[in-house]
């Protein structure tokens, strides 16, 4: 991927340097309330973060699940002041990527008549505070809508080529993508409208509606592509293959079946790996917001 053509971005909050990845202190204990944790965990990636790091899957499952914000006794910092912009390679290649995705969004959504919200990417170590509740190393990824921010520990790298044989930077780069999607959909309001459905499904029934929300987000990492190549010549031979290969690697019937040895469809929240890399394809064929309608799609 020729990343170093994309402008950096200077929303990269950088705490890595920072005791426990981003100072927890003050964090304990208080209640959840609204917003959602969107990222590329939920169950499947609970199970596989128990198989890989040992962690007991429920631990995960419960702060996955009590997503929202966090509200203790006293005011929750989720913020660390100014950001910190990042200056190692890891850092640069992240700060360009969502470079190449705030022109690209800008511009589609500046056709839409409406301007488009620069979301922050947080790049930390084991944990960190978020509007969300603590974010973990170990739920990979993830977009907190409470304070439009983009989390990742770039560890998770590591798990992706090493635990998961998906390796390389545009693989990287999709994961990037996938987590501004989820930011593209709050700021459209499809994030409050999951919220909103929550109150009134099961949950076999939000499970599903939850699988097209996370393939929306699959085909808007490749609507990204397709503009950012287009704009800036960014893809290499072979680097398709690695997005497409990451997002096998993180379908929910590849997850379950590595950590458990079975599936259990009605527990999916993202999507087996076939539909993943078929909406990324969808994003990154048509260039187009109007391909990526999972919700009213009859087949997934």
């Amino acid at each position: 991927m020729k990343w170093e053509n994309n402008r950096q971005s200077d929303q990269v909050e950088d705490r890595r340097s920072q005791p426990g990845g981003g100072g927890l202190g003050g964090l304990g204990g208080g209640r959840r309330t609204g917003g959602r944790n969107i990222g590329l965990g939920t169950i499947a990636v609970a199970l596989v973060a128990g198989w890989i790091f040992g962690i007991n899957p429920m631990t995960i499952l419960g702060a996955l699940s009590g997503v929202g914000e966090i509200a203790p006794t006293g005011q929750v910092e989720t913020t660390q002041g100014p950001a910190q912009a990042p200056t190692d390679d890891m850092g640069k290649f992240v700060a360009a990527v969502l470079g190449g995705t705030e022109d690209v969004w800008g511009q589609v959504f500046q056709q839409a008549g409406s301007p488009y919200q620069k979301p922050r990417l947080v790049l930390f170590r084991g944990a960190t505070p978020t509007a969300c509740g603590t974010g973990q190393s170990a739920m990979g990824p993830f977009y907190c809508p409470g304070d439009q921010k983009v989390y990742i520990d770039l560890s998770f790298y590591d798990t992706l080529r090493r635990q998961l044989g998906a390796p390389g930077d545009f693989a990287q780069a999709y994961v990037i993508a996938h987590e501004v999607g989820h930011h593209v959909q709050n700021l459209m309001g499809i994030t409050d409208q999951m919220e909103k459905a929550r109150a009134r499904m099961n949950e076999r029934e939000y499970n599903a509606l939850s699988v097209r929300l996370e393939l929306q987000a699959d085909c808007f990492a490749g609507l990204w592509a397709h503009h950012n190549h287009k704009s800036q010549a960014i893809l290499e031979p072979g680097d398709v293959e690695e997005a497409l290969n990451a997002a096998a690697a993180i379908g929910d019937d590849a997850l379950q079946r590595k950590s458990q040895g079975q599936i259990v469809p009605d527990s999916f929240t993202h999507g087996t790996s076939a539909q993943r890399q078929r909406w990324f394809n969808a994003g990154l064929q048509s260039g187009q917001v109007q391909s990526c309608d999972t919700f009213k799609a009859a087949s997934l």
